[in-house]
C-alpha cells in the first residue's frame, strides 16, 4: 500500500472547509430526508463529491463507497466515506459533526481519519502505526472503574421496526457510571474514546461508513473493539468501544 497520509490530510481538510461553509450558511441551504429521522443536506453531496474524485483522481486503484453516493464497481480495496457524520447536529447549528475517510484494502482497515472542522481537530490513524489528533499521539483512558466512567452512546436504532431500541440498556448503564453523553457523530464518539475523553461507547444499527475509520483510530490507540457479546471486530449493529479496561464491566449491561 503506498499512501501519502500528509496529502490525505490536506483533501480531508480541504473537504472540511467547503462543510464549514455550508455550515456558516446553513438558512441558505436546502436539508431534505432520505427516510424518516435521516437528513441529507447540500453539503453532505458536495463534500462527497469531491472527496470521492480527490480520492479516487489521487488512487484510483481504490474503489469508492460513499454515504451519499454509493458503491463504485471495485469494492474489493476501497474508500469509505461518511460526508458528514452527524447531519442533524450540522443542520441544527451544533458543533459535533465530522467527516469520515477510511480505506479498507481486502477486509482490513489500513488508514481512518475523521475531522471536525467546528472544532478544527483532526484524527487519524494508519494500522499499527498509532492514533494522533492534530499531530500528537493519543491514547484511551486509564479509568478501570465503570463506576466513574464517563460513556457515550447515540440512538439511530430508534425506529418502530426494532424491539431492541437501546433505550432499557442506556438505563442500565446510565444508573452505574458517573456520566453520559449522547453528542451526535458516531465517528467523532469513536475519536473520544481514542483520546481518553470517554471511556466507553456504544451504539446500533449503524452503516459501516459511520465506524470504519473512528474503529480503527479507537484501536491505534489501545480500544477494544467488540459486537455486544464481546466478540471482537467490527459490528455496525452492536458496537461496543471500550478503553480496554472496563470492557469485562460494562459487557453485562449490554
Amino acid at each position: 500500500m503506498s499512501i501519502s497520509t500528509s496529502d490525505l490530510e490536506q483533501v480531508i481538510r480541504e473537504a472540511g472547509t467547503i462543510a464549514l461553509n455550508y455550515f456558516k450558511a446553513l438558512k441558505h441551504i436546502e436539508i431534505t430526508k432520505k427516510a424518516p429521522r435521516d437528513f441529507v443536506t447540500e453539503a453532505d453531496v458536495a463534500v462527497e463529491a469531491f472527496l470521492k474524485k480527490e480520492l479516487t483522481g489521487r488512487y484510483p486503484q481504490f474503489g469508492f463507497w460513499g454515504e451519499e453516493s454509493g458503491k463504485s464497481e471495485n469494492q474489493t480495496s476501497r474508500w469509505i466515506v461518511d460526508p458528514i457524520d452527524g447531519t442533524h447536529s450540522f443542520s441544527k447549528g451544533q458543533y459535533f459533526w465530522s467527516l469520515s475517510v477510511a480505506l479498507e484494502i481486502e477486509g482490513e482497515m489500513e488508514y481512518g481519519a475523521v475531522y471536525a472542522p467546528a472544532f478544527d481537530d483532526f484524527y487519524w490513524a494508519q494500522k499499527g502505526q498509532g492514533a494522533y489528533k492534530n499531530g500528537e499521539r493519543i491514547h484511551v483512558s486509564s479509568e478501570t472503574n465503570l463506576a466513574d466512567s464517563m460513556v457515550s452512546t447515540g440512538f439511530a436504532c430508534l425506529r418502530s421496526y426494532l424491539t431492541d431500541n437501546n433505550l432499557a440498556r442506556f438505563c442500565r448503564i446510565a444508573q452505574v457510571t458517573a456520566g453520559q453523553r449522547r453528542l451526535g457523530s458516531a465517528a467523532l464518539d469513536l475519536c473520544l474514546v481514542a483520546d481518553g475523553q470517554v471511556d466507553a461507547f456504544w451504539e446500533q444499527e449503524l452503516n459501516l461508513y459511520d465506524v470504519a475509520a473512528g474503529v480503527l483510530i479507537a484501536k491505534e490507540a489501545g480500544a477494544t473493539v467488540t459486537d455486544f457479546k464481546g466478540n471482537p471486530g467490527i459490528f455496525p449493529k452492536q458496537i461496543l468501544v471500550t478503553n480496554s479496561k472496563v470492557l469485562k464491566q460494562i459487557l453485562p449491561l449490554m
